[in-house]
């Protein structure tokens, strides 16, 4: 049963592309009558034919009522028509999108409707043209200006494009539908879904203590008994007398080349912690996407400095807002 119906589909998504790329990418959708189009719904051909038998019949039988009732309900259709159209005809759409897209989840759009003039607008719904995307309605009041929410879902990351938008209306009586097509301009970066339970980073990826400077040494003990070690050099000349280490010079027989100091600042300890792809040990290129990307919210989180390393692209270790959302796209985009 499937394979007659596969010529048919095909036909109708290369009419269907054809026909959306034919129009304008804008910022704005104004509803007006060179864009706003109509289409009897099924209970509006089921209508027309009902009218139709009722005009045969009328005719057959001589049946004056049957006239009246014919033309009746035809010129409530027309009028129909003509309060439907003005219904969508000015209204005003814009998009935004408010927080994070994510690959697989809703991503927050907001469409905003504004209806000028001294009409409202009733029954105005809103789809975008994808599969499976669900259909949001309201009502807007004359001169006022609403928000809609009609989540998105991508399910792959990268930059999108916004897909169509379908505006339309049944309003008054359901037998035609008015309709638009607007392709809003702008685009949205899909990131990686963060990978759910993802192991801890390794320990490559952990700080390591940052190399001891040449020419310095370490000891066991300092000048004090029981004190910390400390690194310690090689006595330099212009060093202060308070560093230099008393009990060991004095077994040199006064000679400065044999003298110790204490190092002036012991060795940093570097905090910086990296985000290596190779350290995911995954073979899915889209696996090791999602587990950095759980990692990077846990650094985040942490308030960790944290760089990213891809094959594509090296992004130097930071922290904060704008690093997080750099490392994301980084992680959307290569």
């Amino acid at each position: 049963m499937a394979a007659p119906s596969q010529p048919h589909s095909g036909w109708r998504q290369r009419w269907r592309a054809w026909w959306l790329a034919r129009l304008p990418v804008t910022a704005q959708h104004v509803l007006t009558h060179r864009n706003l189009y109509l289409w009897p719904t099924r209970a509006g051909w089921m209508l027309g034919l009902t009218l139709l038998l009722l005009l045969v019949g009328s005719i057959n039988y001589q049946l004056n009522l049957g006239y009246g009732l014919t033309f009746l309900l035809a010129g409530s259709i027309a009028a129909s028509v003509h309060v439907g159209h003005a219904n969508l005809r000015g209204l005003r759409l814009q998009v935004s999108i408010d927080g994070e897209a994510w690959a697989g989840r809703p991503i927050p759009v907001r469409v905003w409707l504004e209806a000028p003039g001294r009409h409202p607008r009733w029954a105005v719904s809103l789809q975008w043209l994808q599969p499976g995307a669900a259909a949001a309605g309201t009502d807007v009041a004359a001169g006022d200006r609403t928000a809609i929410e009609l989540p998105l879902v991508l399910s792959t990351r990268g930059r999108h494009a916004l897909p169509p938008l379908r505006v339309e209306s049944l309003y008054p009586l359901g037998v035609v539908r008015f309709w638009s097509v607007w392709r809003p301009a702008g685009s949205v970066t899909v990131y990686p879904a963060p990978e759910p339970d993802a192991p801890a980073w390794p320990t490559a990826a952990l700080p390591t203590p940052a190399p001891v400077p040449s020419g310095t040494l370490s000891v066991r003990q300092t000048t004090v008994g029981d004190a910390t070690p400390q690194a310690v050099r090689p006595y330099r000349v212009g060093d202060a007398a308070t560093r230099v280490l008393w009990k060991k010079a004095a077994r040199t027989d006064g000679d400065p080349a044999g003298w110790l100091v204490r190092a002036a600042d012991p060795a940093p300890r570097s905090t910086d912690l990296w985000l290596d792809e190779t350290c995911c040990h995954l073979s899915s290129v889209e696996a090791r996407r999602s587990r950095l990307a759980a990692w990077v919210l846990r650094a985040d989180a942490e308030g960790r400095r944290y760089g990213l390393r891809l094959a594509a692209a090296v992004i130097e270790p930071d922290h904060g807002p704008a690093h997080r959302r750099r490392c994301l796209e980084a992680l959307a985009c290569h």
